[in-house]
């Protein structure tokens, strides 16, 4: 069986994260969301577990970090291309995002992000594997 990741993000308002997140193109496992949480299928082996606030403490006992003021976490995802990269930070940034940083271009990759309605930081990066830089060989 293949692993898979379910990265748990702590979350305000489900409606509002389930709206911004179906305007990127991501659908949600029914199966798995309800008023407390919503499986957000990433691919067929990576979710995102978005979790109102009081549901998501229960799993611990540290305080929740506010993402809007504090970084907890930077999920970086693949994409098939540099316009495919582009075009979810358009989608990001039309349903209510935020682009804290400008697009990173280094040839061989590329990369930009948004932040969601939370403050969650989303990565995207695309990478030419043939135009990588050849690594010198470890002692």
């Amino acid at each position: 069986m293949a692993r898979k990741i379910f990265v748990n993000l702590p979350i305000k308002d489900m409606e509002r994260s389930k709206a911004f997140f179906a305007a990127l193109g991501f659908s949600f496992n029914p199966q798995f969301t309800n008023d407390q949480g919503a499986c957000m299928v990433i691919s067929e082996d990576i979710y995102a577990m978005l979790l109102v606030e009081p549901f998501f403490q229960g799993f611990t006992k540290k305080p929740i970090a506010d993402a809007s003021k504090s970084t907890e976490v930077l999920v970086c995802l693949s994409c098939d291309s540099r316009a495919e990269v582009d075009a979810l930070v358009r989608k990001a940034l039309a349903a209510g995002g935020k682009a804290p940083n400008a697009p990173q271009d280094h040839g061989f990759m590329y990369g930009h992000g948004f932040e969601d309605p939370d403050g969650h930081l989303w990565e995207l990066m695309w990478m030419d594997m043939a135009a990588v830089p050849a690594m010198p060989p470890q002692a």
